[in-house]
């Protein structure tokens, strides 16, 4: 297997612009650098420390784990030159050790490594006070370096702490998202499921009842096929306002229907109803649930008689139909619900509170019950 090329490292402008204009306290040290003292080599360090200073706290903040090891050797360098350049020149170079510091809390800031820019942070401010009582620093003078560079570092944190909630955030807005669109598609592929599985049997069995009797009755025949037609527009309707997102489907529309197919299939139906007018979600689900058990019943039953009971108990509707078919599932009594239908059904009746059993029944048939609170 061929290796993907590792992406090379390139600080961004903006990430360079920000960290550069804070180097403005180094020009300080600039006013000491004489060719008496050393200019050359003094101002040949400082360059070389601002440079280096830039670059390593901005891969700091660049978070990659790849580069983690190129940042602790350049946290090294920055680290070691800045404290050779505030030994060797004086109290007025202290302030470079501030920016070691800053660097140090870039680089290690980040959660799994806060304990090692916290160690950094208290080794400079011990190197700051001792180096400032070896040069006879004035007090006010340390101590001002010495809080400007806890109150410094203590920014760089937070900042370096800021970029890795917006990045956990931005990781946690995509997942949403990718659930999202995964739920969306499962919601998708239920509506077409339940959709095109009731019409398409609903068809075949009217084509069905076409062919068996156009010959000795074409009236009822042309009857039949009207209602084919009549079915399939319907169908491109609740399609698209499936798609949509906005279809409606009644409990009392979907009894008419259901009756209509049964009929149609040549199983007897009864309907009882005894529940008062649900509220609209819990009516959509119920003709969910009725449109699913319906199109089990002539599919897979083979039998001559379905009852379908609506009724409440207990503060939940409750939707039964029971068929004297052989139960063509094969599902024990009581079983849980089975085949792709079923399941859609049963994650939408558990979203809304609901349940849903569905099993054979002792003697012979089919029976699926579906409940929901109201």
């Amino acid at each position: 297997m061929e290796r993907m090329p590792r992406k090379r490292w390139r600080p961004s402008v903006g990430g360079l612009l920000w960290v550069g204009v804070w180097t403005f306290p180094l020009l300080g040290p600039i006013d000491t650098i004489t060719p008496q003292h050393g200019g050359v080599v003094a101002g040949v360090g400082l360059a070389l420390f601002t440079a280096l200073y830039v670059t390593v706290t901005t891969l700091g903040f660049d978070h990659r784990d790849d580069l983690r090891r190129v940042a602790d050797i350049g946290f090294g360098t920055v680290a070691a030159l800045g404290v050779a350049l505030a030994a060797a020149y004086g109290e007025r170079w202290l302030i470079v050790l501030l920016f070691v510091s800053t660097c140090g809390m870039a680089v290690y800031g980040g959660r799994p490594r806060m304990t090692v820019g916290l160690a950094v942070l208290l080794a400079v401010v011990a190197v700051e006070a001792v180096l400032g009582w070896l040069q006879h620093a004035e007090t006010a003078a340390l101590l001002s370096v010495i809080v400007g560079t806890v109150l410094a570092s203590g920014l760089v944190g937070a900042v370096r702490q800021m970029g890795r909630l917006i990045r956990e955030l931005q990781g946690a807005q995509e997942a949403l998202a990718v659930a999202a669109v995964a739920e969306e598609r499962l919601r998708f592929s239920r509506d077409l499921h339940d959709l095109l599985g009731h019409t398409l049997s609903v068809i075949v069995v009217k084509a069905e009842v076409v062919r068996r009797i156009a010959e000795r009755d074409p009236a009822a025949a042309a009857a039949q096929a009207a209602d084919i037609e009549d079915i399939g527009r319907r169908a491109l309707v609740e399609i698209r306002e499936a798609v949509t997102g906005y279809r409606e489907s009644g409990l009392t529309a979907e009894l008419t229907r259901a009756k209509g197919v049964l009929s149609s299939a040549g199983i007897a139906a009864t309907v009882q109803r005894t529940a008062d007018p649900l509220p609209d979600d819990a009516d959509r689900l119920l003709a969910w649930a009725l449109r699913e058990a319906t199109t089990n019943v002539v599919r897979h039953s083979g039998a001559q008689r379905c009852d379908i009971e609506i009724s409440t108990v207990d503060g939940a509707a409750a939707l039964r139909v029971a068929d004297d078919g052989g139960a063509a599932t094969g599902a024990a009594p009581g079983a849980a619900a089975s085949g792709n239908g079923l399941r859609g059904l049963t994650e939408r009746l558990a979203a809304a509170g609901g349940s849903l059993e569905a099993g054979a029944r002792d003697g012979g048939g089919f029976t699926l019950v579906a409940r929901l609170p109201l």
